[in-house]
Formats: structure tokens, sequence, C-alpha cells
């Protein structure tokens, strides 16, 4: 039906009246039709690189018709990619559709390169990319061998579909047609790979696998391990590259930058700018907002300002990071004045700065500052406030103990509230004691995200707080039965230039015994300073000693011990958790902070705590 509207209507109609052609001659009347083969098919190739409308192409395309030349492979070619320059790649296509259909246009002539352009385009749109696999099925149909330069558009189609059964099957078909050697087919493979879910480990087996490195097979599989959370392996991989003697690029800087960020390492995040400018990397947008987001998650938020206030030129992104950075940090009023400077410079603002803003305001206790941001949104910017904007702000009412206040902010949403909403609810009523809400919510959660582990963790404590162990036990069963697990505790420190892990209840560690005496030591020593274990912390069904080993298990203090034993007196410690930071170990931590007079900043899954001289700069508000 598209074809029949593009091709027989529209051309039908303009068979009836006069062209105009004025555009691509001098002459008012239309061009006589060329009889030589070889200048007609220059004229009409020259038609086609003035185009500049739809409009134009459709008269264009009667003219093709009209002389015969939509049969020659060049100027099908050429109309092709004219339309995939005028976003109107389905009106090309659409003619390669109905021939193929349409006996009456089997005459129509198709090469490589015609299909290529098709897949390409398509492998360019935000939306159709599933199109370019169905061209490159339709070529194989017409039996067109591809070549070396389909397969990257096929590639990176798939890799904006995510879709890893479909790349392994494009991968089958590169590797029956001999192209799979090809070094810029194996690297796009790597990067497609990648993109999709559970499939960065077939890309370094690609990638461990071929003949011939560049810098971009590099960055590729450094790319797809910061992509995936892997920033240890990013990291190692970048390593590696620097052995070798491989000059990065700007995509490798952003993507090892992004991995420092993930990981906290704020020594190599400093090493790696002092790489760009060594290497004369070209400091691009992009590259510099990598930096400010870097610094920003590493706890260094001076640093950030620097590389922000040295930018030659920002967008909302450059103000976002910083304004988020300083959010994390629990500078709410810096924020707000930052977030009014931004307003000052004109910066279009959207929906993701508002989120930074009500984070900041979130953290900083700011509620009725947060109210007054969140009815601007709309009122005057005309922004429609998302899910994530909501959930902000049932966490600023959590955050400040108003727990009726967001419950009836909860019923009153426009929209349906999502699980991380719910989940916000179920802790705030927890700490506030309406356990049989946080109960009711947690079954509620259970049955929409049966598989949802923090969803039975919930619940798990709730049940814990109520001592009712029987159906404590009952719900980790239930997890183990379907294939469970809790996320463990885990926190990651950087130190002479290494990264090391740590798990909460790991005893398979190097220094085990000397980090386990540490953290004895350290416990003798808070007490002494006047600090008690928060054993309400230990959600088990066991004695208070017990529950005492227990903490002292978690992963920021075996980190903070490893720390102790191994970094020079009065360095400053920093520590990345994946979890939030427990209360017994937010006390521990001030404690420890001044009995070693050491400077420990933790960043948790939500912010990050400074702690100097026995005391937090989130003023025990998290």
């Amino acid at each position: 039906m598209l074809a029949q509207t593009l091709t027989r209507r529209i051309c039908s109609y303009l068979f009836k009246r006069k062209p105009i052609f004025q555009t691509f001659s001098t002459h008012s009347s239309p061009p006589q039709i060329i009889t030589n083969k070889r200048a007609a098919e220059q004229n009409s190739l020259s038609l086609l690189s003035t185009c500049n409308s739809l409009t134009k192409l459709t008269q264009i395309h009667a003219h093709l018709l009209k002389s015969g030349l939509l049969t020659n492979p060049l100027v099908l070619t050429k109309f092709s990619s004219t339309s995939s320059d005028l976003n109107s790649i389905d009106y090309a296509a659409s003619i390669v559709t109905w021939s193929h259909h349409d006996h009456s246009h089997a005459h129509l002539i198709y090469d490589a390169f015609l299909f290529n352009t098709i897949i390409r385009a398509y492998a360019q749109t935000d939306q159709s990319k599933h199109r370019a696999v169905f061209f490159y099925n339709l070529m194989l149909s017409h039996s067109i061998s591809p070549n070396k330069f389909t397969y990257p558009f096929l590639l990176k189609a798939s890799a904006g579909l995510e879709e890893l059964n479909l790349t392994r099957q494009i991968h089958g078909s590169a590797l029956k047609f001999g192209f799979d050697e090809d070094l810029y087919v194996q690297n796009t493979m790597v990067h497609a790979y990648c993109c999709c879910v559970g499939g960065v480990d077939i890309a370094r087996k690609v990638f461990d696998e071929m003949p011939k490195l560049s810098p971009v097979s590099w960055s590729a599989m450094i790319g797809g391990y910061s992509r995936v959370g892997r920033s240890v392996d990013a990291i190692d991989m970048f390593r590696r590259m620097q052995v070798g003697g491989i000059k990065g690029d700007e995509v490798t800087m952003i993507s090892v930058l992004s991995a420092c960020a993930d990981l906290g390492a704020l020594e190599l995040g400093r090493w790696v700018e002092f790489y760009i400018e060594k290497e004369r990397i070209p400091n691009t947008i992009e590259v510099c907002n990598a930096l400010v987001d870097m610094f920003a998650k590493c706890g260094d938020i001076e640093e950030a300002m620097r590389v922000f206030r040295n930018m030659k030129d920002r967008n909302i992104v450059s103000w976002t990071s910083v304004m988020v950075g300083m959010a994390m940090q629990g500078r709410g009023k810096e924020a707000v004045t930052f977030f009014e400077e931004m307003k000052s410079h004109g910066v279009a603002l959207d929906d993701v700065a508002f989120i930074g803003l009500l984070t900041a305001c979130s953290h900083a206790g700011m509620v009725k500052e947060g109210c007054c941001y969140f009815s601007s949104m709309t009122r005057e910017y005309g922004i429609v406030p998302k899910i994530e904007h909501y959930g902000c702000m049932v966490d600023l009412f959590s955050r400040a103990g108003q727990a009726k206040k967001a419950l009836e902010f909860v019923q009153e949403m426009p929209i349906e509230p999502n699980s991380v909403i719910w989940r916000t609810l179920i802790n705030v009523c927890r700490v506030q004691g309406d356990l049989a809400i946080s109960e009711c919510i947690s079954r509620r959660l259970i049955g929409d995200e049966p598989m949802h582990e923090s969803n039975y963790v919930l619940l798990s404590n709730i049940y814990a707080k109520m001592f009712r162990w029987e159906k404590k036990s009952n719900v980790r069963n239930l997890m183990e039965k379907k294939g469970i697990r809790k996320v463990p505790g885990c926190s990651m420190i950087e130190l002479n230039d290494q990264i090391y892990e740590f798990v909460s209840g790991d005893k398979m560690k190097d220094q085990y015994e000397e980090i386990h005496k540490m953290v004895d030591e350290m416990g003798r020593e808070m007490r002494r300073a006047g600090y008690v274990p928060t054993t309400s912390e230990v959600l088990l069904d066991i004695d208070e000693e017990d529950k005492e080993d227990a903490l002292n298990l978690h992963s920021e203090k075996l980190a903070i011990a490893f720390a102790l034993l191994n970094s020079r007196p009065g360095a400053p410690i920093r520590i990345v958790k994946n979890l939030r930071v427990c209360g017994d170990c937010h006390s521990a931590t001030k404690f420890i902070s001044k009995v070693y007079n050491r400077e420990i900043l933790v960043r948790d899954r939500k912010r990050f705590h400074r702690f100097r001289y026995g005391s937090c700069s989130c003023n025990d508000y998290w």
C-alpha cells in the first residue's frame, strides 16, 4: 500500500501536470529527455545531487520512470542515498520492496551497493533498525552476495536493537561469506556483542581471536566493559592497551573516565586527565563532560568545577553533572545557587536538570525549596513531570521523616507509582514503625515483580523487625527456591594504582588475618572513644555477641582496615560501596576518623559521606 501510494499515485499525478524543474534548470520549461544513455545518467545524478526536498524527489522519481533510468543501479543507489539524506528512506525502500512483489517491475536491477545504502540508512534510524535486517534478507533472496561494507552497517543495526541472537546470526553469516576476518567487520562485531545483554564475554572472545587489533578494537572492548558495569575489566583492558603502546582516542578516554567514575578511582582519573593533555587528545565537549562527571562522582567537586569553568563550550550535560555531584555530597544550597546560575546563562532547562535539582534538595533536607521547584517545572517551564521527578519528591518527604506527606503525595500522583517509589515508601514506613503498611506494600511488589531480589529482602527485613523469624525464614526459602540471591555488600578502594574489592564476610582475601586483627583493634579503640555497636542493624535471630561479630564483617569495615594497614598515616581513605551505608557502619566510621585521624570518604548507592574528626558531612541525614 505504501509503495502504491508513493509510486503509482504520486507519479501518475505528476505525469499529468507540468513538472516543476526550475530548481534543477535555468529554463522555465522541463528539460528535454536526453537520448544519450550516458548523458541521461549524468543528468539524473546531477538532479539527485541538488535535490533538497521530498517534493522535488517525487518529481525526479517520475522523470526516472519516464526515461527508464530507474533500472540503472547507479541512479537507483543515488536515489536511495538522497532519500536517506532527506529522512525519507522509506520512499526509496518502497520501490525496492514493491518491485520485489510486482513482476511488472522485475526489470529493476539491484546490486550490493543499493542494498548497503538502504541497510545503512535504516541502521542510523532510531525506530526502524529492524528494517535493516529485512533488507539484508531481501538482498540474499535476490542472490546478491553481501560485501565487507554490508556487515558493519548490519551490525550497527543489531547493536541498536540489542538482540544477542540476531548478532549471533549476523556473525554466522559473516563467517559463511568469508568476512569474519575483516578488521572493520570484527570491530563492529565486538561493539554489537557488547551492546547486547550477556554478550560482552562473546565480544571478548572475538577480540582475543582477532589477528590484528586497532585503536578502534581496544576502544570497543573498553567501552563494552564500561557500559555493563565491569569497570575493573575496562581499566585492566586500558592498561593492557598502554603496555602495547597503542594510543587511545577521545572515545576511549570517555569510556575509561566512566569506569573511573564508577569505581571512584580518583588517582587513576587524574592520570587519565594528564594522559589526555600529554597525548593532545582533543578536549571535545564530551571528553570534558566525562572529566567533570568523573571528578564529581569521585567526590572531588572542586576539581569538577575547575574543569567546568575552563570549558570553552558547555551544554546541559556539563551543568547537570556538576549539580548532581553537589547533590550527592549533600551540598544542596550550592546546587540551588548553581541551578540559578545555569538559568542566568540562558541554558535551556530539561527534565534531567530538574532531577538533579530535586535530588539536591532531597539530600539536603530542603523540603520547601524542593516543593517550589517541583511546582515551577510545569508552571514556568512547561516541563511535564516524569516518574523520576515524582520519585524525587517521595524521597524528599521520606528523608525528612514526613511519612504521612509521602503517602498523601503518592495517592495524589496523576501517574501510577513505579516499584522504586513503592520501595522508598516501604523503607520510610519501616523506619517510622508502620510495619503493617510496609508488609502490605512488599507483598504487592512481590506479586508485580516476582524475580526482583530487593522485594524479598525488604519483606524479609520487615519480618525480622517484627521478630517473626519463621516468616522471615519462609521468605528466604522462597528466594532460594526461585534461584534469587541477595546482592552482597561490596566495597572498593583504590590504593597504589590498584582497585581492591571487599565483600561482606569475605575470608578469601590476601592479608586475611592481618585485616581481621585490624578490625578487632579498630573495635577496641572505638569502644574506648565511646562507640556502641548498633546490633539492631543485624536482622538475624542470633545473640548480641554474634551480632557484633556480623557487624565487624561488613565490607566497608574490611576496606577501612585494609587501608589503615597499607597506606601512609594521615592519608585520606576513599571507598565506594554498592549498597546504602548501614547505621552501624556510619556510626563506626565517624569514630574511626577521629581515633585514627583520617579523612574517610564513602560513596554509597545514594550519596557521599565525608567523615572527619568524628563527624560526617551528611549531619546524620541520609
